[in-house]
């Protein structure tokens, strides 16, 4: 067969093992560098969408506003009635704002890959016979894969061999627990979650090891049929549910004005077809043409800021609501510790230090082949490697068992084992060696627990260990973690870092709530807590399980830390806070993390993660440090500020402008300014806005978390709206009645007045101080006087005729900066009354 024919493998979870690899012509040793590259082009990248668009496409998209449709069929129509010149000037400027707007998002992206690319989830294939790390989205068909506890599942897979292998199907199936995979058939008919011999893209390895060959990628997969069935996207972030609301908002300012402009000058008696493209011409102006832009190029100069320190943004919308965080959740492990695990003691239940004791502990770590984790690299650090001929078996640790054992070969008899968590390994031990030989548990159960507890509130993180002889076993299970004998206890130590303490200070003056969430014991979370300045008893896991959802965000509000607690609990306590209107983060590397990594606003890993929390993530740290969070919240909020500056100024001077017209509309005997002027405008005032992301910031306008408020952004556009609409019409005024100028002469020096007001109350209105005590970018700066000269100039230029532009004589240009100058003037004073920010 074809090396990677998925048409023949439909169902490929039915039939045996070689017919399925049949079904695909996939190797037993794996695929060639040459067929994989093969295969990758016949089949194309493993990716089940493309979430931005690219190329042409995007350029499409710069003219798909309903209203930029309406107004370019309004202008073919005006062209077909012999309105010629004005239609081809109508259509330029609206292909050069698109193009404008098309250039600054394929920047945008293309920063945005060129960061993304430097964290990504790679899998272990067969290539070339060799065992090689490949992105996820250079999978193929036919690939083999190879899988341990964390791994990502790339593709749909048909197992071809497991071991104690179980996979989170959650994200696909809605199943509760993780689900053991095999390598048997299954029938036909089977329903998804009944396949067990198959494996699904989006899920991920719990536990176990395994091989598996690739059947079905990207669009092909189950996981693709599922998300087109049910339109699957990410949730939107708060700040994209403001921008939704921002958005309405002027839907419904546009469409009372419009129509009214449209209704008054047909009764005025003017052409409808001018009529209706000023309307639309103003109808573009009120509407923010550049914010799509002006977005993907704020948020990607923040991810560039934010990569120089040591964060790489997944998913750029979460920026924002990185900038808007209030409640940060994160583990200790490397956060609030060193992230250097060391094993400090072996000991027997006596306390004394014990080789024996530490032998065992070597066997069942060295001999795991689950996944690599700190404890067992703690355990054989510095020590020869265990042999692995003694390795019988392996019950692979998961974690509702919280258990790792291993079926080793003790001089000729099959021992079992057992390492975990002190609670889980006393659970299944019935016996305890001590110094006078093997005891009932119960005899010596509170000296033990006291002894543990003692080692925990020392900051020691305790395990115990456990064994059971099973003469003549080849193999075991779950149901063979009973009737064990207690022999001893691992005392590791992770020390609080000496920063993390002034690094929590300064996320609380950000306005960022920092908790300690762990499943670690109370003891040791407590002692953790109090040295970084985390005070309060610990709320544990049982705690939160015997709790209502509806009295947990109570529970939870004034609480510190949490010990005790499992991955559903972690879920429970982050949705107890966002239902109390914090925006949460939430930081963790591990296997059980994603779902709460999921749920968070801001779900935050590192690089050195589990693959599974590095794609559950929005943004990955590349050192695990909370000065590393507190750096990112600064530039999130930066983010923030200077593209709210965008919605703010812009949205006022076109409400303000399209007030103006309308009202000018009434009072003259003519058209204020021609829909090519208006469209001309919008244009070149939004020019500067395209480097408003490298504006500087206030330092108080970093202070507190920030989100897209409508109502301030409602009331902002009121005050400094009217304020524009004031100044407009007493241009108007003198203009028209005071200083009588000709009809182009008046649209000129309108078209002057329009513009260049703009850009400096930007200057003024960026900031809440005296706009000479804050100063603007020089990329800001200079576009923004580049902007006032070419459009001074514009009335002297040859473009003056086509645009219907006179030249305005000096006097009037001097009552035009005269009227500027009070408008700064006003401006300054209406914001000690109404702050900007």
């Amino acid at each position: 067969a074809r090396v990677g024919s998925p048409g023949r493998a439909a169902r490929f979870w039915a039939g045996e093992l070689p017919e399925a690899l049949t079904a695909v012509g996939a190797p037993a040793q794996g695929l060639t560098g040459e067929q994989a590259a093969r295969l990758l082009r016949d089949h194309g990248p493993n990716q089940v969408q493309v979430t931005r668009r690219r190329g042409w496409r995007l350029l499409l998209t710069q003219f798909t506003s309903p209203i930029i449709v309406i107004l370019i069929a309004a202008t073919v129509l005006s062209m077909a009635v012999g309105d010629l010149i004005d239609g081809a000037i109508i259509l330029a400027i609206v292909a050069a704002s698109g193009g404008l707007g098309f250039w600054q998002e394929r920047a945008a992206g293309r920063a945005v890959d060129a960061l993304q690319a430097r964290v990504r989830v790679t899998v272990e294939v067969l290539r070339d016979g060799h065992q090689v790390g490949v992105p996820v989205e250079e999978v193929t068909v036919g690939d083999l894969v190879l899988l341990h506890a964390g791994d990502v599942v790339p593709a749909d897979c048909r197992v071809v061999e497991a071991h104690r292998l179980q996979v989170d199907q959650a994200a696909l199936t809605g199943e509760s627990f993780p689900v053991e995979k095999n390598s048997d058939p299954a029938p036909a008919d089977a329903e998804l979650s009944g396949r067990t011999n198959a494996l699904w893209m989006g899920t991920h390895v719990v536990s176990g090891t395994g091989r598996a060959v690739v059947m079905r990628t990207g669009r092909d997969t189950a996981y693709a049929e599922v998300a087109a069935r049910v339109g699957a996207r990410p949730a939107a972030t708060g700040f994209q549910r403001g921008l939704t609301r921002f958005g309405l908002l002027l839907v419904r300012i546009m469409a009372v004005l419009l129509v009214g402009i449209a209704v008054a000058n047909l009764l005025m008696g003017r052409p409808i077809i001018d009529s209706l493209l000023f309307s639309l011409a103003l109808a573009v102006g009120l509407t923010p043409q550049m914010l799509p832009a002006i977005v993907a190029v704020s948020l990607s100069a923040g991810a560039r800021a934010m990569a120089a320190h040591r964060v790489i943004v997944k998913r750029l919308a979460a920026i924002e609501d990185f900038g808007a965080m209030t409640v940060l959740l994160t583990d200790k492990t490397g956060t609030l510790t060193t992230g250097s695990v060391t094993l400090t003691d072996c000991l027997d239940l006596g306390g004394t230090p014990d080789a024996g004791t530490a032998r065992l502990a070597r066997l069942n770590a060295g001999l795991q082949q689950g996944f690599t984790n700190p404890m067992d690299t703690a355990i054989m650090a510095g020590q020869p490697p265990a042999d692995p001929a003694r390795r019988i078996a392996e019950v692979p640790y998961d974690f509702t068992r919280q258990r790792l054992s291993v079926l080793v070969d003790e001089d000729g008899v099959a021992t079992l084992i057992t390492k975990g968590s002190f609670g889980a390994v006393l659970a299944v031990c019935a016996t305890a060696r001590t110094d006078s030989g093997v005891v009932p548990l119960d005899q010596v159960r509170d000296r033990i627990q006291q002894r543990f507890t003692e080692l925990s509130e020392r900051g020691h993180r305790v395990l115990g260990l456990a064994v059971r002889e099973l003469p003549g076993a080849r193999t075991a299970s779950v149901d063979d973690e009973t009737q064990m004998t207690l022999v001893g206890l691992l005392a590791f130590q992770d020390p609080a870092k000496p920063d993390a303490a002034e690094a929590i200070d300064r996320l609380t003056t950000l306005g960022v709530a920092v908790r300690l969430i762990t499943g670690d014991n109370r003891h040791a979370a407590a002692h953790v807590a109090a040295q970084v300045g985390l005070t309060g008893e610990p709320m544990l896991g049982a705690d939160i399980a015997a709790c209502a959802d509806a009295e947990l965000p109570d529970r939870v509000a004034g609480t510190e830390v949490f010990a005790e607690v499992d991955p559903v609990q972690k879920e429970r306590v982050l949705t107890a806070l966002r239902s109390r209107g914090a925006v949460v983060g939430f930081i963790g590397d591990g296997i059980n993390d994603s779902p709460a990594l999921h749920a968070a606003d801001v779900g935050i890993s590192v690089d050195t993660a589990a693959d599974v929390a590095k794609q559950a993530a929005a943004i990955v740290l590349l050192e695990k440090d909370l000065d590393v969070v507190a750096d990112g919240v600064r530039l999130g909020r930066r983010t923030f500020t200077n593209t709210l500056k965008y919605l703010r100024v812009n949205t006022s001077a076109s409400f303000g402008n399209v007030v103006s017209m309308s009202i000018a509309t009434l009072l003259l005997p003519f058209l204020p300014l021609l829909p090519r002027q208006v469209l001309l405008l919008n244009f070149l005032s939004d020019i500067p806005y395209t480097t408003i992301s490298t504006d500087r910031t206030d330092p108080e306008q970093l202070h507190g978390p920030r989100s897209v408020d409508v109502r301030a952004i409602r009331k902002f556009m009121l005050v400094y709206g009217s304020l524009s609409v004031a100044v407009d019409l007493a241009a108007l005024a003198v203009l028209h009645w005071w200083w009588r100028t000709p009809t182009d002469v008046f649209r000129a020096a309108w078209f002057i007045q329009f513009t260049a007001t703009e850009i400096i109350v930007l200057m003024v209105l960026r900031t809440n101080r005296a706009f000479l005590r804050s100063r603007p970018s020089t990329p800001l700066l200079a576009t923004g006087a580049l902007l006032i000269a070419v459009t001074v100039a514009l009335p002297f230029s040859p473009m003056a005729g086509p645009l219907g532009l006179g030249r305005p004589p000096l006097p009037v240009l001097a009552t035009l900066a005269a009227l500027t100058t009070g408008y700064v003037a006003a401006t300054e004073l209406v914001k000690r009354f109404v702050p900007p920010d």
